[in-house]
């Protein structure tokens, strides 16, 4: 198992994050992230590099761009067992991403208060979140994908054991949990939509 090297961070809920983030910087982890996340990091001393700067690129459309970058997905989709991934990921200078921590914009939270306009909802369709998590629960040979602060504890327990690297048994339930997430919020928007729709 090869140890984790380097996490991307971008999270709604805090929840747990910053003790998280401290454990990984214990380990050599250079940790990316962006918006408030970063700043929370950075607020509880841990070193943070911005996804722009990551990147080369700034965020923009009013944040609806942030990690929607070759660098982001392809350091997260190469896959490590295939020569010809490795080398284009070396050509373009894309570093791995072995971890990715986010959770994302709370929509039922949003649609639930009241008063909330069409116009609310759909700015808190969270766009990057979900590509972000489909594709590190895709590559879970590879990769740790974390949407639930409940499972920071035992992410650290288990890196403790292996030197810092997590099982792939770990990292396949965690996959798991991704879709089940992703499947959920989908329906969520469809079905607040498709009220909309009815209601016109």
């Amino acid at each position: 198992m090869k140890p984790i090297s380097r996490a991307l961070m971008s999270v709604t809920d805090k929840g747990g994050l910053l003790e998280f983030a401290q454990f990984l910087a214990k380990y050599q982890v250079e940790i990316l992230s962006t918006g408030g996340t970063a700043k929370m990091l950075r607020d509880g001393g841990v070193k943070v590099v911005e996804v722009s700067d990551y990147t080369g690129f700034p965020e923009m459309l009013d944040g609806r761009v942030k990690t929607l970058h070759p660098k982001i997905h392809g350091g997260i989709l190469g896959r490590r067992d295939l020569p010809a991934h490795l080398d284009q990921m070396n050509k373009h200078q894309i570093q791995p991403i072995d971890l990715v921590v986010v959770n994302l914009y709370q929509f039922e939270k949003t649609v639930a208060k009241p008063g909330c306009m069409l116009e609310d909802a759909i700015e808190n369709i969270d766009i990057g979140g979900p590509t972000l998590l489909r594709a590190a629960a895709k590559n879970y040979q590879s990769v740790t994908v974390v949407v639930d602060p409940q499972d920071y504890h035992h992410l650290m327990e288990e890196m403790k054991l292996n030197k810092g690297a997590t099982s792939v048994g770990t990292r396949f339930k965690l996959a798991k949990k991704v879709f089940k997430l992703t499947s959920e919020y989908d329906t969520a928007i469809y079905r607040y939509l498709e009220d909309k729709a009815l209601a016109c």
